[in-house]
């Protein structure tokens, strides 16, 4: 079973090699990587270069933001599932991709799985831990989804419901897993697994000003795009359940 990894970047000349690394020592090894590059000037460009023949797809050219970069790749990637891993994350084992692939192999029908990321500094100090555990279909109301870094889902499922929404600047991948998980009844299962160490202060993670007055707006139309009501007061109440991430298991 062919899995393809995506992975986004512009600008990450600090933290691309870790992950890449992550990568190329998993030990399932029908892996197809992608490396998305919004034509970086930092020097970024110069490492992926340096992995090139371990690498399948290699694409730098300008682009619109995040999720272009995902959707060129989807439509590039080969592979039976697919996921993705961000340019400041890294996997959390060397066995993540071969732990996820037993997992569609127990079940032909499974379309998708979620597990576990949590927010670590580069030593692994988790400073927030990010369970699926919890998850279910009505916590989209809430403004609450799925670490989308967990998140593999088949490809014919992308084929079949369409790819990210490239209107939304931060919110594409709620409203990906809102369309495909709720709307759509896509199946998933959960795994206890901790799949990715992701770094704190990306775009969904930056900065309470974002947070409330750029992604809170986001949900909201995402859910509206799909049929679910929903409205900020609920919305804002997601902060309240993210609390327990700071004090779960480290």
């Amino acid at each position: 079973m062919k899995v393809s990894i995506i992975t986004v970047v512009y600008n990450s000349v600090d933290t691309i090699e870790k992950t890449i690394q992550s990568v190329l020592a998993q030990t399932h090894k029908n892996i197809e990587y992608l490396i998305i590059d919004a034509k970086s000037t930092d020097g970024t460009l110069e490492i992926i270069k340096q992995y090139e023949p371990q690498i399948q797809v290699i694409v730098s050219e300008p682009d619109s933001g995040f999720y272009e970069g995902l959707n060129k790749g989807i439509k590039l990637a080969t592979g039976d599932i697919i996921g993705c891993l961000n340019a400041d994350d890294r996997f959390a084992n060397n066995d993540i991709i071969e732990k996820i692939v037993a997992e569609f192999k127990q079940n032909s029908h499974l379309e998708s799985i979620i597990g576990d990321i949590a927010f670590a500094d580069e030593y692994n100090k988790i400073s927030r831990y990010y369970s699926g555990s919890k998850f279910n279909t009505n916590l989209f109301q809430w403004g609450v989804m799925p670490p989308h870094p967990s998140f593999y889902c088949k490809k014919i499922v992308f084929n079949q419901l369409g790819l990210y929404n490239e209107y939304f600047k931060i919110a594409g991948d709620f409203e990906l897993m809102l369309r495909y998980l709720w709307k759509n009844k896509v199946s998933f299962k959960y795994v206890p697994l901790l799949m990715v160490y992701m770094r704190k202060g990306g775009k969904s993670t930056s900065s309470i000003f974002t947070n409330f007055f750029i992604i809170n707006p986001e949900v909201i139309n995402a859910c509206k795009l799909n049929g679910l009501n929903t409205n900020l007061l609920k919305i804002s109440m997601k902060y309240f359940l993210k609390i327990n991430q700071f004090f779960a298991k480290k």
